[in-house]
């Protein structure tokens, strides 16, 4: 009773990716910092709201997931054969419903935030936010580029959600410009299908340009320059993001094949976001929350490795299946 249980807790762990919910979490707690400092609103910090800002940070994660492994399922049949969909130990009935209460549950999350903060903005945020993520689950991500692009405005988005104003612009920027150029970095390396051109890589530097721009031109021409002060202090994040192409390059000589070091820079790159995550909070709130929002880096890492782990113990514990030579 207890391995069926143990079994079906880590295929549902495994179709959401849960492992790495933390990086969300760290994104929204940053910006749920960031907004304390500089806006002065202390409430945010109360337990009920910090409950619902990682709600809505596993809600959108866990659906963006699974709703991801629900587009591939057919792909996956193929060169993924041992994921929840196509091994079958999840029915795809059971997934959509997964995926469908996971996002109805980060909508109510930010339904209470909203009106406890009496800021709608928090609300529309998860909204657009789940929609982006549909785009790039069923179309973006065959659109290379614009895929690419979209993977880091999700995390731009989502990270705002619990500071729609953005208190410090500098990082949500950090993180969208970080989470695509990761995972251009990655597809590359992956050497996935179709190929990264130079059109491509021209689109995606204009886009994040364009995007950069734009939001900065937002946060100016709405007279918000708390927004965009340049403290010395953002060195530190600054050089968080030098210090990980050094790390990149380091995995990717380490590496004995570009796919494997795609897969460890993409792995690497994701819980890279607390770093930065904690640098911010460093600069604008001090060491001792940047230490404890940084507990969250060995919290995703070793929930990777313990899902890892999980795995293998489960596989070496089934009863092995015999077949005939000749059937």
């Amino acid at each position: 009773m207890l391995k069926g249980l143990s079994r079906r807790l880590l295929t549902l762990l495994q179709l959401t990716r849960m492992a790495l919910v933390f990086t969300a979490i760290a994104d929204s707690y940053c910006t749920a910092l960031l907004r304390m400092k500089v806006f002065g609103d202390h409430d945010v910090l109360q337990p009920s709201r910090m409950v619902a800002i990682a709600a809505m940070s596993v809600g959108l994660y866990g659906f963006g997931m699974s709703l991801n492994d629900i587009a591939d399922r057919r792909r996956d049949s193929q060169m993924a054969s041992h994921r929840p969909l196509p091994s079958g130990r999840v029915g795809l009935f059971t997934a959509h419903i997964i995926s469908v209460l996971l996002a109805l549950g980060a909508l109510g999350a930010a339904a209470y935030y909203s009106q406890v903060t009496h800021d709608w903005w928090s609300f529309f945020f998860v909204v657009w936010t789940g929609l982006l993520i549909s785009f790039y689950d069923l179309a973006g991500k065959f659109l290379v580029a614009p895929g690419l692009l979209a993977l880091g405005c999700i995390r731009f988005l989502h990270c705002l959600v619990p500071a729609p104003r953005m208190p410090v612009l500098w990082h949500p920027l950090l993180l969208l410009n970080h989470v695509t150029i990761l995972s251009a970095v990655a597809y590359r390396w992956e050497e996935k299908r179709p190929t990264l051109t130079r059109i491509h890589y021209w689109t995606i530097g204009a886009g994040l340009a364009l995007i950069d721009g734009l939001c900065i031109y937002v946060v100016y021409s709405h007279h918000r320059p708390q927004g965009l002060s340049l403290v010395p202090g953002l060195v530190v994040p600054a050089a968080a993001a030098i210090v990980f192409t050094f790390i990149a390059r380091y995995v990717r000589r380490r590496s004995p094949t570009s796919r494997e070091a795609g897969q460890t820079v993409m792995l690497y790159g994701l819980l890279w976001l607390i770093v930065y995550d904690a640098c911010f909070v460093l600069v604008y709130n001090g060491w001792l929350a940047a230490v404890l929002l940084l507990l969250l880096f060995p919290a995703a890492y070793f929930s990777v490795q313990l899902m890892r782990w999980w795995s293998k113990i489960l596989t070496l514990s089934q009863r092995p299946t015999f077949k005939r030579a000749n059937a």
